[in-house]
This record gives C-alpha cells, sequence and structure tokens, in this order.
C-alpha cells in the first residue's frame, strides 16, 4: 500500500447523531458482536498465521499462494460458502530472495544492510567491485558517465538527509487532528501521476545504461530513516524489466559510501545476491468466500484487505493486519449464526501494491470497467498507471453491489471512515458509527483517500469507502520496509478494528434501502 493523499472536496460533515433521518441501529447485535469479538477473538491467531508463519507474500510468490490456500482453507473450516481462489492475469513470473549479503571490505571492513529490490536479478555469486556514482535528473544527464562505469557497483542518488528526531516515530490521532479532517478541503488536488511516470522513465534509462556500459549492479538509499530499509520494485521482468541486481541500503550506510567516495577512499563493496523466479503459474489469486443473505435477489455486502505486501519484513502493518481483520469479522458474524438480508462477501487481494491489480481486476470482471487508452506514447505504463479515458462498461452485477469497506491504513486502531464526497453515505456511515464513540471510531469525513483498494470500486462509481485509522509509526517506521512485521502490531488495536468493521458491515447487510451511490462518473 502507498501513502495516502487525500484529494480535494468541498463538503463538512457535521457530529455524527445515532440516528440520520430513519436511520436505525441495531444495538443488540452490536452488543452480541462487542462479546464474540472481545471474550473469543482469534485475529491474532490469523495475523502471527500470516506474518510469522507465511511471511512475506510479494504477488505471485509461493507465499502469497500458501496464504491465498491456507485463507480459503480457514474461511471454509468456519463454514463459510463458495470459498475459494479466483484466478486473474496473466500477471508475470513470481519472484523471492535466498541470501542478501552486502560488505563494505575497503578501506575497512563492515556488514551493510540492504535488500534487493523485487524481481531485479541476482549476483552471478559474491561480487566485488570499486564504487562509482551517478546522478541524473534527466536521461539527458547520463551521457556525461559514458565509459566511466563498467565493472563498477554504482551508487545512484544523493545522499540522503536523515530526520533529526524531533517528530514522535509513533503516534495516535488526536482530538485537533480528527477534527481537521471533518473539515472541508478547499484546495483541488494535486495529481501526482506525471511525476511518477517520469521516475519510472528515468529509472529504466538509469538500469539500460548501467547495463550497456558493463556495470555490475545499482545501489540506491533508503526512502526511510531509523534504520530501516525500503525496498521497492516494480513487475515482473519484461522488455522493461530490471537488467542488473538492484539493491536499497540502509540511507545511514549509503550516507557513509558517498562520502568515502567524496574524500577519495576509494571504497569497495562485495556483494552477494541469490533470487528465484518462479514462472509455474503466471496467474495471480484473490481469496473470496461468503456468508449467503437470507434474500437471494438481495445485494451483495463486500468487506477486504489486500494479502499480498512486499519482501522486506514480513508485511504485517501492510496488509495482514488489515487481512486479519476482515478475516475476524467474517468469523464473528459466522460464529453469532446470524442469516443477513444481504450476502456479505471478503475479498483479500493480491497485486495491491503493483497497482490494485487484484481487485481491478475483480471489479472488472464482475461489476464494470473503463478502458485503458490506448495512446501509443503510454504503451510502455504498466496498467496501473495508463489513463482510463474509455467508455464505462457495467456488468449486470452493478447494480447488486450495496457497498464495499476496505482496511488498508496501516495497524492502527480505526478511528472514522472516509466518504468519499458521497454526502447522503456519510449521513448513513455517521448514524452506524454513533454508538462506537466510546471506541473512538466516530469519525466521518467527505474527504477522499486513494491508492487502495476501495478505488477501483469508486471508479466504477459503486460506494467503496477506506476507514480511518491511528498511524502509529505506519509512516516513520514500517511502511514498505524491513521493520514491517509482529511487533510493530497491538491486540487491541485489531480487536477494535474488528468490531467497528463487523458492526458496520452488518448495518449495511440489514439496512431497508439500498445503500445511497454518487451519480456514474462522466
Amino acid at each position: 500500500m502507498h501513502p495516502r493523499a487525500l484529494l480535494a472536496v468541498t463538503f463538512l460533515v457535521l457530529a455524527p447523531s445515532l440516528h440520520a433521518g430513519d436511520e436505525a441501529v441495531d444495538l443488540a447485535m452490536l452488543t452480541r458482536i462487542r462479546l464474540e469479538a472481545i471474550n473469543n477473538s482469534k485475529v491474532m491467531d490469523s495475523f502471527s498465521r500470516l506474518t510469522d508463519v507465511i511471511g512475506p507474500r510479494l504477488t505471485a510468490s509461493p507465499q502469497l499462494k500458501q496464504a491465498n490456500d491456507w485463507t480459503r482453507e480457514q474461511l471454509a473450516e468456519w463454514g463459510l460458502a463458495n470459498a475459494h481462489l479466483e484466478s486473474w492475469g496473466p500477471f508475470g513470473p513470481g519472484w523471492s530472495v535466498e541470501r542478501t549479503a552486502v560488505h563494505l571490505v575497503a578501506p575497512a571492513v563492515a556488514p551493510l544492510i540492504a535488500l534487493p529490490k523485487a524481481w531485479t536479478p541476482g549476483t552471478p555469486g559474491p561480487i566485488r567491485a570499486k564504487l562509482a556514482r551517478l546522478l541524473a535528473e534527466s536521461e539527458a544527464d547520463l551521457a556525461q558517465y559514458k565509459g566511466k562505469l563498467g565493472g563498477k557497483i554504482v551508487l545512484v542518488g544523493e545522499a540522503r538527509e536523515l530526520a533529526d528526531g524531533s517528530k514522535p516515530l509513533s503516534s495516535r490521532l488526536r482530538d485537533q487532528e480528527l477534527d481537521e479532517l471533518r473539515r472541508p478541503d478547499l484546495e483541488p488536488a494535486k495529481p501526482a501521476r506525471e511525476r511518477r511516470i517520469a521516475q519510472l522513465r528515468l529509472g529504466r534509462a538509469i538500469d539500460r545504461f548501467l547495463a550497456e556500459e558493463g556495470a555490475l549492479a545499482q545501489v540506491s538509499p533508503s526512502a526511510g530513516d531509523v534504520a530501516v530499509s525500503v525496498a521497492l520494485g516494480g513487475l515482473p521482468s519484461t522488455d522493461n524489466g530490471a537488467k542488473l541486481p538492484a539493491l536499497v541500503l540502509q540511507a545511514e550506510h549509503y550516507n557513509r559510501l558517498v562520502r568515502l567516495l567524496e574524500r577519495g577512499s576509494d571504497p569497495e563493496l562485495e556483494i552477494d545476491v541469490r533470487v528465484r523466479a518462479h514462472a509455474q503459474d503466471l496467474m495471480a489469486y484473490n481469496t473470496v468466500a461468503e456468508i449467503p443473505g437470507s434474500d437471494p435477489k438481495a445485494e451483495i455486502v463486500m468487506l477486504g484487505a489486500h494479502l499480498d505486501s512486499w519482501h522486506g519484513g514480513t508485511g504485517a502493518t501492510d496488509n495482514a493486519s488489515g487481512s486479519a481483520v476482515a478475516l475476524e469479522v467474517m468469523r464473528i458474524l459466522k460464529a453469532l449464526d446470524v442469516r443477513p438480508r444481504r450476502t456479505i462477501r471478503i475479498a483479500l487481494w493480491s497485486g495491491e501494491e503493483q497497482g490494485l491489480l487484484g481487485s481491478r481486476a475483480y471489479v472488472s470482471e464482475h461489476f464494470g470497467s473503463r478502458a485503458t487508452s490506448t495512446d501509443p506514447q503510454e504503451a510502455d505504463l504498466p496498467v496501473s498507471l495508463r489513463k482510463r479515458d474509455g467508455p464505462l462498461t457495467l456488468k449486470p452485477d452493478h447494480g447488486r453491489l450495496s457497498v464495499y469497506f476496505n482496511l488498508d491504513n496501516g495497524a492502527g486502531r480505526i478511528r472514522g471512515i472516509y466518504a468519499q464526497s458521497n454526502v447522503a453515505a456519510a449521513a448513513v456511515l455517521g448514524a452506524w458509527l454513533a454508538p462506537l464513540g466510546d471506541l473512538g471510531a466516530s469519525t466521518v469525513t467527505l474527504r477522499n483517500t486513494g491508492r487502495t483498494d476501495m478505488v477501483p470500486f469508486d471508479e466504477v462509481g459503486l460506494p467503496g469507502f477506506e476507514f480511518i485509522q491511528d498511524p502509529l509509526d505506519y509512516e516513520s517506521r514500517t511502511h514498505h520496509t524491513n521493520l514491517d512485521v509482529y511487533e510493530r502490531v497491538h491486540r487491541e488495536d485489531l480487536v477494535q478494528a474488528s468490531i467497528v468493521m463487523a458492526a458496520v458491515v452488518w448495518e449495511a447487510a440489514t439496512r431497508d434501502k439500498p445503500f445511497p451511490r454518487k451519480p456514474l462518473p462522466k
């Protein structure tokens, strides 16, 4: 999952009340949900299985397939119907890391903390070489390095200026910050698409140039502080795939190498990276199961989170925590032996980290889609970055989906929900959250959030919502890092989130009226 960018809207949600018009809340059911979630919780069992036992779950890797199989089996064991894996793709070969060792070997000896970028090749064994440095803001800047990088390990990028430590590493949302979320944001959205495309194309150009020049590997600095390495990669190797081993080095260690180069100390590194491609199955999978509704003609309520992760840690806050909570919601409702009017369906997505690919494929298959751009200038872009400017095509089940709820903002407790500019929905959600005020989950904002798995639903005119969560150390320490591990998650937060999500899902599944929608996007 990527850091959330709030987009501008022009509305303000007032403090929610118990009723919005005739919006009654099933308080008796809420009591049952609370008791089951608190007294019989299995959320940490699921969370530990995903993180400690299975580990990192890069899309199409053997670990993600193991997570798909286990979640399907667990949902079936709890008695859910139609538990299955739904394929999408082809995605491409999987990839996993077997060994990463990076050492400074001259002018001193020291182990360095590094991770390979996803889907980059490994080394042919340990390689030892002197360092060179490349700084480029455009492809034109590469010409000055021609003939200078052969046989070198190349540092790509400036030294990092690290935080001064004045900000706390972990925090919870204060009342003042929640009040600010309720206020309208009147500034226009600042699209980041062009910047991301420019970065992607420059990175590809650097990789090709280094390979042509005979460089041995490239190393870039971590984007994180606090002894954290961030290891992001693109997609499975294609014509645009990585040509050289590419590593991300802990920022403090990278800065030391830059200083050694600048003082003329002639530093050398030894790198040993062993990776494995998995091409037996080029498809990827979402885990899907449901509690059938009592009215076969009624709508469907969906909830979900993404099961995939990056490979540095064990994908704990991003997003085993959300997946464990979604699983727990289904366990709670099944354990209470209730029969909702609408079918309640869980989906645990894959490919989120590569651009919401699993959820987008599901929405396209079942509900609707907008064709991506056929502009030849965009043909080399990942599908997630191409413009969607074709006509909107709706499937028959578009009318059957009532609402989708997503959990993917770290592992903090739920504090409210983003209503995605849907004023009518905000009133309904406010009524549902009002009895959860003692849990701190009563904030409703009309602001939008994006870049997670509710977006494909919203793009085709379906109600899709993301919860507001306490940040804890998600942005400061765990987001896409080697510290995204079990210890960064607290049981009380996942139990609270399970209660809130189960309550909202239940209300949606039993509401008399259809859930309010925004107008279809033009």
